[in-house]
């Protein structure tokens, strides 16, 4: 039994151990990812933060509120019952330490302590795309999303959206019709499907991608529920591409978010005298990128070379250890601390690993340390000439 194999087996037996205090935690309302951090940080694991007496937390530094919101509502939960029942449903859950957790959401201030998942994510979903519009599309807005979405698709780059009746539906089924990846993020547990109209399309997402949410089964969809979904699909996205959208849309509230997380907006201008396409207008006139194919969103991302970069996540590794490397480095530099974090392999591993790696040309070193996928997008990227 290899070294890498043996941590590994380690590292889920102690996640699934205190995988349930997580889940426990987060039916409580009030407690977040700020307070779920003091806990760990203090007790050193969730398990031990459940279990502590009221006095303790407070050395911990929740305040008062927090405090009496734990301890009126953990007599209520039955933390085996709840697992039980997503089993039943097969939700797997992900915290913010899990390798499958989005990277890019971690980078958001308010990213959700864990993810409910029902299907599979997939390390080529680290290139995704966020594409929201109006519910109410008009024939010019299902025809820009479902060729917009379908080259995107067809170019690997996983499509990510709120299920909602109009744009977002017909993201999603683009998608999947070209072969592509799709992942909808709920505004409600994993269990309840909405609109329920969506019921099959949702069936069908599980099988080609995956649903996600942030909030436990059996929450229902409600007003404050639908900006937090959002902030999700905005944050573990590249960007964000509004096909359709009058100046009230709630897919606006998206593109103000993606802004505010520093990704990239994309709108398809429309007519002036459409009331529908008002908000992806105003958007342009405010500085998104004009969309008028599904190149000017690759070449403004630098995403023209993802198959390549999917090739090479698929080059059969030599050792565990170049297998468990390779899975911790992306298109983005990653500081070499940083895969020894996530690897819980020791510096002397890691860094003979990847020099062996880069020689091998499976990864580059772009600066002091840090390390890509080889090849880096930009380098590869060639500029289309009429």
């Amino acid at each position: 039994m290899s070294v890498v194999y043996l941590y590994a087996r380690i590292a889920l037996k102690m996640s699934n151990k205190d995988l349930k205090y997580w889940v426990g935690f987060n039916l409580i309302p009030g407690i977040g990812r700020v307070r779920l951090t003091q806990l760990e940080n203090y007790f050193g694991s969730l398990e031990a933060a459940w279990h502590a007496a009221p006095v303790d937390l407070k050395h911990s530094g929740l305040d008062s509120g927090s405090i009496r919101a734990i301890t009126s509502w953990q007599p209520r939960l039955s933390l085996e019952a709840e697992m039980e029942k997503l089993d039943r449903y097969g939700v797997k859950v992900l915290t913010w330490h899990d390798p499958e957790y989005p990277s890019r959401l971690k980078e958001i201030y308010d990213y959700p302590p864990i993810l409910y998942v029902r299907g599979r994510l997939a390390p080529e979903d680290e290139w995704c795309l966020a594409v929201v519009g109006t519910r109410r599309a008009t024939v010019y807005g299902r025809q820009v999303t479902e060729e917009i979405v379908a080259d995107l698709a067809r170019s690997k780059i996983t499509i990510v959206s709120g299920l909602a009746k109009g744009i977002d539906s017909i993201a999603h089924q683009s998608a999947l019709e070209a072969g592509g990846r799709t992942i909808a993020v709920f505004a409600c547990g994993l269990d309840i499907v909405y609109p329920s109209e969506n019921a099959n399309l949702a069936r069908r997402i599980i099988q080609q991608g995956a649903l996600i949410s942030e909030f436990p089964l059996g929450t229902r969809p409600k007003a404050d529920n639908f900006p937090r979904r959002n902030r999700i699909m905005s944050g573990m996205s590249l960007g964000v591409l509004i096909t359709e959208a009058s100046e009230t849309s709630g897919a606006m509230i998206t593109a103000h978010l993606a802004l505010e997380q520093n990704r990239e907006v994309f709108a398809v201008p429309g007519s002036i005298l459409s009331p529908a396409s008002g908000g992806t207008n105003h958007l342009i006139q405010e500085g998104a990128k004009l969309v008028r194919d599904y190149n000017d969103i690759l070449e403004e991302l630098n995403l023209t070379a993802v198959a390549h970069q999917i090739e090479i996540r698929e080059v059969i590794p030599a050792s565990d250890t170049e297998s468990l490397l390779l899975k911790q480095l992306s298109a983005e530099p990653t500081h070499v601390d940083e895969v020894c974090r996530n690897s819980g392999l020791p510096i002397s591993t890691v860094s003979s690993t990847l020099a062996m790696m880069e020689i091998k040309g499976l990864v580059k070193q772009v600066g002091p340390m840090n390390y890509v996928l080889a090849r880096e997008v930009r380098e590869v990227y060639r500029v289309k000439v009429d």
